[in-house]
């Protein structure tokens, strides 16, 4: 009886050792499709292996930012966090998040295409299974009327051409306001949507070799001149200025629809083989689009940092980023998830927009300065498209940001020196 009771106690004793460590995950609250696929790969994860379980809570999204905050400053994050890409350096250089360089594996950071990762300083500080992209979209029988050519990724429009499309499509009567902007929209939209067109022109929003100045670069004169083309645009009543809705383009009133893939399942649905996707116009280097969205980092304070880590790699594994984009039909972020879903394998009729995030996307500047960055820069486009001259708006931003770098003692890179240095 006592050496049953001896080998129960050890068999009670091993079940004890042998239970998973809980690994606590917080993400935003979002649209269905997306957390059902999380809770799916939650699923799996905790189904491969018996060492690790994961326990997400979803945070809605309105308070999800404060309750980080609140959360990093007594100590109570979780071991794993969600995080909009653009903000990760700033997590980073508060010293909220750790970098996951020698965490995971880095063929699988390798593989991962601009938009799958956030740095800051050189190191990667997050890791995303999906993206977005930016497109112009346009419907094949429209252009057609007017004569217009269709723009490729071997020959986009240029600047220059685009504008005069747009003219020409004014004077033909048929257009109002030929091109929808997303005019309706606030916040983080005008640095994703329209830095490109710097980045497109040869500048940029601040000078990514020390991150330390803004002046010479925003307000340069190719960025000037990047502000000048967008505000014409509203001068001449090319874009409406304010738009009662967001329904221009799939009723017919614009030509163009410049905005992101998100619009990918909807205009395929509604206008089938007429729909034209095309990239975004070339200011002169190239067309380029913003990279990443939600990414996933790890905290300093998670005590299980190695079962945090194994999560994520199995979040960015090729199976688990296809599965994602399947279920979300949002663009997976490396080439071997890609090929092994239906719409963006090479083959796929969205194959278009993996190989614009491919070709086209630049990461949003990775400095601890970027939301004030981008804070900024939307006030001096909305300054502009109610038409106050570009030199003028970005002079503007230019001072603020300085100031503003020079108050937070370079966030990081070191103190600026020059103009706005305090």
């Amino acid at each position: 009886m006592k050496r049953a009771l001896i080998v129960l106690l050890a068999g009670v004793a091993g079940a004890v050792v042998a239970a998973p460590v809980e690994i606590r995950v917080w993400r935003h609250d979002t649209g269905d499709l997306e957390m059902a696929a999380g809770r799916a790969a939650v699923e799996r994860f905790n189904g491969s292996q018996s060492r690790w379980k994961v326990v997400v809570e979803a945070i809605p999204q309105g308070s999800y930012t404060e309750s980080i905050t609140a959360a990093s400053m007594v100590g109570q994050l979780p071991c794993v966090i969600a995080l909009d890409q653009p903000t990760v350096p700033n997590f980073a250089w508060a010293g909220h998040i750790r970098s996951l360089d020698t965490l995971l594996p880095a063929d699988a950071l390798a593989r991962l295409l601009e938009g799958g990762r956030g740095t800051y300083k050189g190191k990667v500080y997050s890791v995303g299974q999906l993206d977005v992209v930016l497109a112009l979209f346009a419907r094949r029988s429209q252009l057609a009327s007017l004569g217009v050519r269709e723009a490729t990724m071997e020959k986009p429009y240029t600047a220059a051409e685009f504008h005069g499309i747009l003219a020409t499509a004014k004077r033909s009567g048929h257009y109002r306001f030929p091109l929808d902007l997303n005019g309706r929209f606030k916040g983080e939209w005008y640095s994703y949507a329209f830095s490109p067109w710097l980045q497109s022109a040869g500048t940029d929003l601040i000078d990514r070799t020390t991150y330390l100045h803004v002046d010479g670069v925003l307000n340069n004169d190719t960025a000037v001149g990047v502000g000048r083309y967008y505000g014409r645009l509203f001068k001449e009543k090319l874009v409406e200025r304010h738009p009662a809705d967001d329904r221009a383009f799939e009723q017919g009133r614009s030509l163009f629809h410049y905005t992101g893939s998100w619009k990918a399942r909807e205009y395929s649905e509604r206008f089938g083989g007429d729909l034209v996707v095309m990239p975004p116009p070339d200011f002169g280097r190239g067309p380029k689009i913003g990279a990443a969205s939600w990414q996933w980092g790890i905290t300093q304070s998670c005590r299980n940092p190695d079962g945090a880590a194994a999560f994520l790699t199995h979040l960015i594994s090729s199976p688990e980023i296809a599965a994602a984009s399947r279920m979300t039909g949002l663009v997976p972020v490396t080439a071997e998830g890609a090929m092994l879903t239906e719409h963006y394998r090479p083959d796929g009729d969205w194959r278009v927009y993996f190989e614009f995030a491919r070709r086209y996307a630049v990461a949003r500047p990775a400095t601890p300065a970027y939301p004030a960055l981008s804070s900024t820069f939307e006030k001096a486009m909305a300054d502009i498209r109610s038409g106050k001259d570009a030199a003028e708006a970005l002079d503007e931003a230019v001072e603020a940001m300085e100031h503003n770098i020079a108050r937070n003692n370079g966030y990081g890179f070191g103190a600026p020196k020059g103009r706005g240095a305090l």
